[in-house]
């Protein structure tokens, strides 16, 4: 069994992280994960959270999601995000006015569409609390 695997991390606008890691702690839509080498194959939707990367030297990085999916092999682990940065450029003005937005949202809905939104605004009030 091998001790690392390959991690990247990427957004729309960068790659964010690329490289070796032990394991990688994922905010799955359907709870959190971890992906370590010699994982199952998967692939998960993720919600807005924390991703945090044990690194090959021991060390950890931290980056927080705003969505995208994970694609997890035996060899890696590919995080595509609609929006991502390193935990420490996150503010929680950001973090605020995204949950504004998924409020308006929210409300514009009906049904099963409210329910989706109305997830997102509580992850996004989670984040934030995770984040003070």
């Amino acid at each position: 069994m091998a001790d690392t695997f390959q991690f990247d991390l990427v957004s729309p606008e960068s790659r964010l992280a690329s490289g070796q890691a032990k394991a990688v702690r994922l905010p799955g839509a359907d709870g959190d994960m971890t992906a370590m080498p010699d994982h199952a194959p998967t692939v998960t939707t993720l919600r807005p959270g924390t991703i945090v990367v044990e690194m090959e030297d021991g060390g950890e990085q931290e980056f927080v999601v705003l969505g995208g999916f994970a694609q997890i092999t035996a060899e890696s682990a590919t995080v595509l995000a609609d929006e991502a940065m390193r935990k420490t450029d996150v503010s929680s003005e950001l973090l605020q006015q995204r949950i504004k937005e998924a409020q308006e949202a929210q409300a514009a809905k009906e049904g099963p569409d409210a329910d989706v939104a109305a997830k997102l605004v509580a992850d996004l009030e989670h984040l934030l609390q995770d984040m003070v």
